[in-house]
Formats: C-alpha cells, structure tokens, sequence
C-alpha cells in the first residue's frame, strides 16, 4: 500500500475550504459562550494604565489561550464532522440533520442530563447551552452540506 492510501485510510480527505469556512462556523458559535470572558477583558484592558501594561497581564494571557483553544477546538471538531459527512456519503440536507443530530446526542446529551438531574442547575442556563451545541453540531452539519466537503467530486 502506498503511504498516501495509508494515510488516506487514518484520516479521510476534506476540503480545506470546508475547514476553513466551518471552523469559523463553530468559532462563532462557540464565542457567544466565551463573551462573557472577552467582555471582562476588554474592560480591564480600557482601566489598564497602558497598553503594554494590559499585554502583560495574566487577564489578557488567558483571553488569548481561550480564543486559540476555542479556534483549535473549533477546527478539529470541523474536520471531524466533515470526515464523518464524506464518510457516511451524507448528501443531503435530511441526513445532514440526523447525523448532526447523533453528534449532538453522542457528544453534549449526556452532560445537559447530567446538568439538570444531578446538578440541578437552573434550565434557562441549561437551555443556552444547549441552544449552542446544537447550533455546532446540527448547524454546522448542515453547513458543511452546503459548502460540501469532499476533495474530489467522485469521492
């Protein structure tokens, strides 16, 4: 076997377009649950005395490691969702939905059941939560079928 069946085999081909434009999907998706922590650093970042005394601050260190992890994060989880479009052979719309619909069930479920039942935390907050992953899975799978995800049209 060649190298490049080989490592088709352990990591299906995507369009780079399609990580591209769905990472910047789900990095949207997923600031609306980090704005909270931008919002507090903006605002320190306005009292600082300077800039540079802002850059060097520990609020501004971390801001940065959320929004890198939060853009890694949002690429891998592209890719993933991408490779398992190509992979199932989802064509439409329909099956975009269902199979973003599993993910969501497979990956965040679990914890909104857990954060209702054993934490009792408060449903409205739950909700948002939810409200979210379901925009960064159900919609990005959708998305990603409009886009379309394979690097050749015979694949």
């Amino acid at each position: 076997m060649a190298s490049d069946e080989v490592y088709a085999q352990i990591s299906p081909p995507v369009k780079p377009s399609a990580i591209a434009l769905g990472t910047f999907f789900t990095h949207t998706a997923s600031l609306g649950i980090l704005a909270p922590l931008f919002g507090d650093t903006y605002h320190r970042a306005q009292a600082a005395n300077s800039k540079e005394e802002f850059i060097k601050s520990k609020e501004a260190a971390g801001a940065a490691a959320a929004w890198g992890s939060s853009l890694a994060g949002s690429a891998v989880q592209t890719y993933g969702v991408a490779a398992l479009i190509n992979a199932t052979g989802t064509l439409s719309y329909k099956g975009a939905a269902y199979l973003g619909t599993l993910i969501f069930f497979a990956s965040s479920a679990p914890g909104f059941v857990s954060q209702i039942f054993a934490e009792k935390r408060p449903l409205d907050t739950v909700a948002v939560g939810a409200v979210s992953r379901i925009f960064e899975t159900v919609g990005l799978s959708l998305f990603l079928t409009w886009w379309g995800t394979r690097t050749h049209p015979f694949n």
